[in-house]
């Protein structure tokens, strides 16, 4: 399986991105799962047992969504690793640490995710509480988010390519 850049997933819609991410979450084949691999399944109209999941009820597959699946298999191959066109952002809470570690100009090299982990870790989210940044029940979930966002893209993945910016 070839492994891509993290950026090619910009190049993925949202709809495909999160149809993308429901097939890898609800099947464990053991094997890594590939744009044929989605290709297929979609193709074959989303078999009784994942819809009754609910988790891709809202899903629509139309012929876009494939004709988009079938663009990407013909630029990076049909062997791609499907995780690489999941779009991934912070949440809106983990996006205002993460620009506050980003603006710090004490920093001289682009935070990654471990920095922000750390920076959360050594109390920078409940400086953030205390001045109003964010709320008591939004520094809750910043540590298990992170840490997800570093399971998925490493800890050296840069920290600013996962803002959301509403």
């Amino acid at each position: 399986m070839i492994r891509n850049p993290i950026d090619i997933a910009s190049r993925v819609s949202p709809e495909l991105s999160s149809l993308i991410e429901s097939i890898i979450g609800n099947f464990d084949t053991g094997e890594p799962i590939t744009l044929t691999s989605v290709r297929e399944f979609i193709a074959h109209e989303l078999p009784a047992e994942l819809d009754e999941t609910e988790h891709l009820h809202h899903f629509d597959v139309s012929e876009s969504i494939i004709d988009e699946l079938d663009d990407l298999i013909v630029d990076f191959g049909e062997s791609a690793a499907a995780m690489d066109f999941v779009c991934a952002f912070a949440g809106e809470p983990l996006s205002r640490v993460i620009e506050t570690v980003v603006n710090d100009e004490n920093r001289e090299n682009p935070p990654t995710l471990a920095t922000v982990r750390e920076a959360i870790v050594n109390g920078l989210s409940s400086r953030l509480v205390g001045d109003g940044v964010l709320d008591e029940d939004e520094d809750d979930v910043l540590v298990p988010e992170i840490e997800e966002l570093i399971e998925r893209f490493g800890a050296d993945a840069q920290a600013e390519k996962f803002l959301r910016y509403e």
